[in-house]
């Protein structure tokens, strides 16, 4: 991850909001990267509204500045090809009786072959020649007075813009601020986005989020299942919006 981090970080063209790669090392065993120093900070959660509103701006600049993709990158769908089959892989071990579900919110439940059934499509759905960050949440983005920047490109890949928006929306209702939907459904580049496939993107995004957060913890993360466990509460809330499915 780090090795992939160093190649787009040094690729990224300086129009790009984030700080600059100054030097990087790589011994074949350890990797470490040196990055510009900017005097900021993360937004404050919960969110504030003169922040939000900074961020979503720069979320539309950010998308508009990288498409086409300045960058050759392997696509969304290549990337999380394996990750994104979380409903799928919950509806094989329900059914092969190595998983009861336990902790799966009902309504999921209920709608587990309907939701597996449009997991499947979303890579198709996310085609498109945007460099998406999709890793955006609030300990990834940099405030200055007058800047936005983007930390952490390491998932950095091509694909729909509207997307970017999409992935940090769970996270802002987590943290306090408005539901999903009324931030995207108004905001430029969710209120022309294609239904059918922001509900297949959304669906895999939430299937992901579900079926990590009752994984074991990894080493040394041990609040990182809370984390998304908490984020897919509202992702589940809007898929069920979305859907209208009882």
């Amino acid at each position: 991850m780090h090795r992939r981090e160093a190649r787009i970080a040094a690729a990224l063209p300086t129009s790009v909001p984030t700080p600059r790669l100054l030097s990087s090392y790589d011994d074949g065993d350890w990797v470490a990267m040196v990055f510009e120093d900017v005097d900021g900070w993360t937004p404050i959660t919960p969110w504030r509204p003169d922040e939000l509103s900074r961020v979503l701006d720069a979320i539309t600049q950010l998308v508009e500045s990288l498409t086409p993709s300045p960058i050759v990158v392997e696509t969304i769908a290549e990337q999380l090809h394996e990750p994104f089959q979380g409903w799928r892989a919950l509806q094989s071990a329900a059914r092969n009786k190595r998983d009861d579900l336990s902790g799966v919110p009902d309504w999921a439940r209920r709608n587990l072959e309907r939701l597996a059934l449009v997991e499947s499509e979303w890579e198709a759905a996310s085609a498109g020649e945007t460099l998406v960050h999709f890793d955006l949440r609030a300990d990834n983005i940099l405030l200055t007075p007058d800047r936005v920047l983007v930390v952490d490109w390491p998932h950095a890949s091509l694909g729909a813009g509207w997307m970017e928006l999409l992935q940090i929306l769970p996270s802002i209702a987590m943290q306090g601020g408005p539901k999903p939907w009324e931030i995207f459904d108004s905001h430029p580049l969710g209120r022309n986005a294609p239904d059918q496939a922001v509900t297949s993107v959304l669906a895999a995004v939430a299937g992901y989020l579900v079926r990590q957060s009752r994984l074991p913890s990894p080493p040394g993360l041990p609040t990182l299942r809370a984390f998304q466990r908490d984020q897919g509460v509202p992702a589940i809330e809007w898929l069920m919006r979305r859907t209208g499915w009882p």
